[in-house]
């Protein structure tokens, strides 16, 4: 009777072990698929003097000049300064269909998620580049009221001929850092 049990012991503890080895919560990439963009060093030792350094550091500047392209047309925008919009920034370059709604703005959703600061902007202005919950880009052709809200990522500088650019239907946008 020992036998058996010291063969059983021997047989079924080492299963026992190699399964509590390979539990999910071991696995080092699952905390990291929901975030898009990697952590920001803070003590990076480099001196925040210039503004076209693109990283998510809070503390460090950024380049907020991007542009967006549509078919020929090419548009100037001015992203915020903010988390949202350095988290969108560190994506960049990036071509995307953005699908049209409603008949004043065209959307595309992220793989990802950004950092959110909502806000109610009430009225919405044409050239308005802002994000719909976490992951949806919107890029805004016409100047209307709304009550959703939305965080700022930026505005393009001169959107004369933006609806036009956009057209109808849903388009091909490209964005890249200037």
């Amino acid at each position: 009777m020992k036998k058996r049990v010291l063969l059983l012991l021997l047989v079924v503890l080492p299963f026992c072990l190699a399964a509590q080895s390979c539990s999910p919560n071991d696995d080092p990439l699952a905390d990291e698929t929901e975030r898009p963009l990697p952590p920001s060093d803070p003590d990076d030792g480099e001196e925040d003097d210039t503004d076209n350094d693109n990283t998510d550091n809070d503390n460090t500047p950024m380049n907020r000049e991007i542009i967006i392209s549509i078919g020929d047309a090419r548009y100037t925008a001015t992203l915020e300064d903010n988390p949202t919009a350095k988290a969108f920034a560190a994506l960049l370059p990036m071509t995307v269909t953005m699908t049209e709604m409603n008949g004043n703005e065209k959307y595309y959703n992220l793989n990802g998620n950004l950092p959110t600061d909502t806000f109610r902007p009430g009225t919405i202005h044409t050239g308005d580049l802002l994000l719909w919950g976490s992951n949806t880009v919107v890029l805004f052709y016409e100047t209307f009221s709304s009550s959703y809200s939305y965080t700022r990522l930026g505005k393009i500088d001169n959107p004369a001929g933006l609806a036009a650019a956009l057209g109808s239907g849903n388009v091909r946008v490209s964005f890249s850092p200037q």
